[in-house]
């Protein structure tokens, strides 16, 4: 046998020996698929449809929460116009306490599957679709006001009600706080906004607001074929989610991650305080709010995709004019009043009651809440922590399309009025102010008793 032919044989048994290439994805695995289909098809399909998709979401929505309508008394949103929901609402696993949860490890957790379901991530309510979903409030708001529909034909949103911010909320600018809410109770327009603002707002901050509220026709609202509304639109604009300012608990999928299986789902958060924010978007950490603007703009809302934005219509705003402008009107939005803190974010013992107090203690203590909500920060790090949570649950399950995979790190939101913001974390997933202190308590195994739980929750109430 000669060397050539021995060396051939060689060759050819470390190549079967070798591993087998992975599988190429395809290009819809980051880009988003083109439609192949006519509209009029797929708007059929989507409405037969509707009904199994929405009840598959509260079957889920039912099985991991109680969503009866429980408001603590006497606590009030800051605009006064909607109670806060009360108590503990995700369900444990039958046979488990809270307390006894606390006391495992979290390897015996995922083990015996026992990290309540609520506690997991919350899925969009089409994740192969995914796109923006708004509540209905704004939906017929907007309808009336601009004769716009952002009713999409497909998906409806799916929380009650009851555990989203008051509508329309408050605004407070940190340029007149003598004015209180500059609202008046209205939700800001494209077709009020001058009225309201005029005598308020600088030239600059008009024409900020002006643009905030302009409609370009991105993502699921748009005139192509892959819109989810049923006629062409202008679009939807930035305050369509972040309604006056604030939030109006609008949902999406995180730009940040693909296939489309693993973007996570992600709740519109409110703009209130970004004067103090130095990151922007959940996992990005864009560096200035001028960055968020203009990214957001380019990338068809969320969708985190240039191209589809470019087929759509894309809007690129001035970065020296126009997105200057947007800013500057964000960055003057306050905070709700909290007359309980003093300056420093600490209570006045002269105003707080004893709980309220005891919380605090908690805060800053025991419970670790300080350690990323900095009470002189506006209660916030601008950092971002990974809480690890696949310690407590077994990967790779698949819930309502949304392949669970761990978050990694995210943004450490602020908690000043946060009693105005549920649903809670980045997705949702805790209705409750009382779920939140269960969830950390479990996670940072801090173990407090029923009576700090409750302190805490009180001392959140006066953010």
């Amino acid at each position: 046998m000669s060397l050539r032919l021995l060396a051939s044989l060689s060759s050819l048994a470390f190549l079967a020996a070798m591993p087998a290439a992975p599988a190429q994805p395809l290009p819809d695995a980051s880009y988003r698929q083109l439609p192949t289909r006519p509209f009029a098809d797929v708007k059929a399909e989507d409405e037969a449809n509707k009904p199994d998709v929405m009840k598959r979401q509260k079957d889920l929505l039912d099985e991991r929460y109680d969503l009866l309508d429980k408001p603590i008394a006497g606590v009030m949103m800051s605009g006064q116009r909607k109670p806060v929901q009360g108590g503990v609402r995700v369900k444990l696993p039958k046979g488990a306490t809270w307390d006894e949860l606390a006391t495992l490890p979290p390897e015996q957790i995922r083990q015996k599957g026992l990290l309540p379901a609520g506690f997991l991530p919350l899925p969009h309510v089409k994740q192969a679709t995914g796109g923006q979903v708004i509540p209905k409030e704004q939906i017929d708001e907007i309808k009336l006001r601009e004769a716009r529909d952002l009713n999409r034909f497909d998906v409806d949103f799916d929380l009650p009600a009851r555990f989203t911010p008051e509508f329309p909320p408050p605004i407070f600018l940190t340029t007149r706080p003598d004015l209180g809410d500059v609202s008046h109770g209205e939700l800001l327009t494209i077709k009020n906004y001058y009225r309201l603002m005029i005598g308020v707002l600088t030239p600059v901050q008009i024409e900020g607001l002006r643009l905030l509220l302009t409609p370009f026709p991105q993502e699921e609202f748009n005139q192509t074929e892959d819109r989810k509304v049923a006629e062409p639109t202008f679009g939807i604009a930035c305050l369509d989610c972040h309604s006056n300012f604030h939030t109006n608990a609008a949902f999406h999928l995180t730009p940040d991650l693909r296939p489309q299986a693993v973007r996570f789902r992600l709740d519109t958060v409110s703009l209130r305080g970004l004067f103090n924010q130095q990151i922007h978007g959940s996992k990005r950490s864009l560096r200035s709010v001028e960055d968020f603007s203009e990214f957001e703009q380019r990338t068809a809302y969320f969708n985190g995709d240039q191209v589809s934005a470019q087929r759509k219509g894309v809007h690129l705003p001035d970065r020296r004019d126009q997105v200057a402008m947007m800013a500057q009107m964000q960055n003057i939005i306050d905070f709700p009043p909290a007359p309980k803190l003093d300056p420093a974010g600490r209570l006045d013992p002269a105003k707080a009651t004893q709980k309220e107090l005891a919380g605090e203690r908690i805060f800053l203590g025991k419970g670790r809440c300080a350690e990323c909500h900095n009470p002189s920060m506006s209660f916030l790090d601008n950092n971002m922590h990974d809480l690890r949570l696949e310690r407590f649950y077994e990967p790779g399950k698949t819930i309502n399309g949304l392949s669970i995979a761990p978050d990694g790190p995210i943004k450490t939101f602020t908690l000043r009025g946060v009693k105005d913001s549920p649903p809670y974390l980045h997705d949702g997933r805790l209705l409750t102010l009382a779920d939140t202190v269960e969830f950390f308590n479990l996670v940072l195994g801090v173990r407090l008793t029923a009576e700090e739980k409750d302190a805490l929750v009180a001392y959140m109430l006066t953010l």
